[in-house]
């Protein structure tokens, strides 16, 4: 099974090197920049002429937005906008044009509707201070030493890792993979090095093959399993939140940038401004592995994961509940199982986002007309079951896999999985009340009521 994978790396960049680098990242910025001038001219130019009525043929011929168009506007125009072009790699100026060429194609895909999701913007110029200085190779010298402690790119050279590269390197000499890239790229006071690499995976198989598992995120707890495991929230932003709230009250006092009087900021606001960058790099880091410590265990024991598909995005509008939410990283979960799952041999569901799993009684099926965010215990009023709130729904959640292998294909959208919850004392499925989901094993045990805040759900 072949599959695009990522494998990231930090460096330790010699002084000359971070200059190389940030000259081809400020040469990847100067074409972006460029090729953005000449397409806006052009489309305002064609605007104008058609507000005055001048026929489509008669028009100024447009600019190609393609990568290949940008490109050969770009080598006819460079002697005399980058006269120092030869000094870098022609890879940074295509990573720039590769960038704008995307951004057009997105703008213009989402203005037609050809694009889902939400609207996407013309692209922006690029700044030499809010900008991630970044730099794409697709071609030349790009291999992993012998000692797997150093990189070699082109026009760069040899650069030192700040860790092994073995994991990659191993497939390298296997033969079972095979570099198409490598992006090298600041971020939290740190240079780092991507490699995408096309990767010949076995096939896996999950420890338990027929294991359903049903998972409820939240807030108090990050993951609630049917199992009647609970995950803990490590809640690493509100852990640093007092060091961050100490290091911006410090970058406030100190002498920053002003765009209005082109003043430029001072060395100790440099210094400050980096110190809370890397705490936020920090706290996105051990997020990360958390995150990724929990799908990988889930998706090499199961072999069906079945997850809500929470409308993140509005729950985000929430002004008390948007920090709990972006810092337990819903979407990153789903997005990790996707195609942790297919690397296992396992599969993921989704229930349909309008599905009632806090509402619905895992024991009977009756489904309740509502259901405050306050109740934090589950009471059915038809057979009496009493049970945890974010239990009930991974019970619920795992017993839909059963009803999807009867549908047989799409997402899950069974028992009330619509904008309108039905009335109480609606029965959806049949089963005997304290009886287990599908996958499951026992009569479902009656849980402690949980007095912490949770997660706000769309349903």
């Amino acid at each position: 099974m072949k599959t695009i994978q990522a494998y990231r790396f930090a460096l330790d960049l010699t002084p000359g090197q971070e200059r190389d680098v940030l000259a081809h990242a400020g040469a990847a910025r100067v074409a972006f920049n460029w090729a953005l001038v000449k397409v806006k001219a052009v489309m305002d130019q064609r605007t104008a002429e058609r507000s005055y009525g001048v026929p489509d043929e008669a028009l100024t011929p447009s600019l190609s937005w393609s990568l290949a168009g940008l490109r050969k506007a770009w080598n006819a125009a460079k002697p005399g906008v980058a006269p120092w072009w030869g000094e870098v790699s022609k890879e940074a100026f295509n990573t720039g044009l590769e960038a704008l060429a995307r951004g057009v194609k997105n703008w213009a895909d989402s203005r037609r509707g050809a694009r889902a999701g939400r609207p996407v913007r013309f692209p922006r110029f690029k700044s030499r201070r809010r900008t991630a200085p970044s730099v794409r190779f697709t071609t030349g010298a790009i291999r992993v030493e012998p000692d797997r402690m150093h990189v070699v790119l082109p026009r760069l050279g040899r650069l030192k890792l700040h860790e092994s590269a073995r994991k990659l390197a191993r497939r390298l000499d296997n033969g079972t993979a095979r570099i198409m890239s490598a992006t090298v790229r600041r971020g939290g006071g740190r240079w780092h090095v991507s490699f995408t690499v096309e990767v010949e995976r076995a096939e896996g198989a999950p420890a338990r093959p027929r294991s359903v598992v049903g998972v409820d995120v939240g807030i108090t707890h990050l993951a609630v399993l049917s199992t009647g495991e609970l995950v803990d929230n490590p809640r690493h932003l509100a852990a640093a939140q007092r060091r961050m709230r100490s290091l911006g009250r410090a970058l406030s006092r100190k002498t920053g940038p002003d765009r209005r009087t082109a003043r430029r900021p001072s060395k100790r606001w440099e210094r400050a401004a980096a110190r809370l960058g890397r705490a936020h790099a920090r706290v996105a880091h051990l997020r990360r592995d958390g995150l990724h410590k929990l799908t990988t265990r889930l998706a090499r024991e199961h072999a069906t994961i079945v997850v809500e598909d929470l409308n993140v995005a509005g729950m985000l509008a929430n002004r008390k509940l948007a920090r709990c939410v972006a810092d337990a990283g819903f979407a990153e979960i789903r997005r990790q199982l996707a195609y942790k799952t297919g690397w296992n041999g396992g599969r993921l569901l989704l229930a349909d986002r309008w599905y009632p799993s806090s509402k619905t009684c895992s024991g009977c099926g009756t489904v309740k007309t509502k259901l405050a965010l306050s109740e934090r215990e589950y009471t059915c009023q038809a057979c009496g079951l009493v049970i945890d709130r974010d239990r009930n729904a991974s019970l619920n959640l795992a017993a839909l896999a059963a009803e999807f292998d009867t549908a047989g294909s799409g997402p899950v959208a069974a028992r009330g999985a619509d904008q309108k919850t039905r009335v109480r004392g609606q029965v959806a499925t049949k089963r005997e009340p304290g009886t287990a989901s599908a996958g499951q094993t026992g009569t479902v045990p009656p849980q402690g009521r949980t007095t912490n805040r949770v997660l706000a759900k769309a349903h």
